[in-house]
């Protein structure tokens, strides 16, 4: 009872698409980033792991601040522009004030000379892009995985 309950969770996919759709885009944009590239083999997977667990919380962040808008929690399971705009403008916003921030002022992290900066920002375009495409991705498949798993449950029963 307990896993059906979670897997009817509409944040549990969320959460994994985010996960497996922004794993890759932290490896790819190493280069962007300043000493990654000639980072320790282990510690630049740890860095892209970790990184790309801080988009799941982004992902779930925007998620939540959707359903609160709207009132619904299971907006995933039918959904349009609204708030599929909504969701990306809540992770395009958190990330900017993240970037700005790391790069900034507690200096976390800087960029190489390779990342193109967006000039009225400041911010990276890299990261800017990853909250623009990938989270339209992330809910077109969190909610087919969510309808799919459902379909799945009823014929277990």
């Amino acid at each position: 009872m307990k896993l059906r309950l979670l897997r009817s969770a509409p944040e549990l996919h969320v959460a994994l698409f985010a996960f497996l759709l922004n794993l890759p885009w932290e490896f790819l944009q190493v280069p962007l980033y300043a000493g990654m590239p000639v980072m320790p083999h282990w510690e630049a997977v740890q860095a892209c792991t970790q990184a790309a667990l801080g988009d799941v919380v982004i992902a779930l962040m925007a998620y939540w601040s959707v359903a609160v808008w709207y009132r619904r929690r299971d907006w995933l399971r039918v959904y349009g522009a609204k708030e599929c705009l909504g969701f990306v403008l809540v992770g395009v916003g958190i990330t900017v004030a993240m970037e700005w921030h790391a790069t900034l002022f507690s200096q976390r992290w800087e960029y190489a000379q390779l990342m193109p900066r967006v000039p009225w920002l400041g911010t990276g375009l890299s990261p800017l892009l990853q909250w623009l495409i990938l989270p339209p991705l992330i809910l077109w498949m969190a909610r087919r995985h969510r309808l799919g798993s459902e379909v799945v449950s009823k014929e277990n029963i």
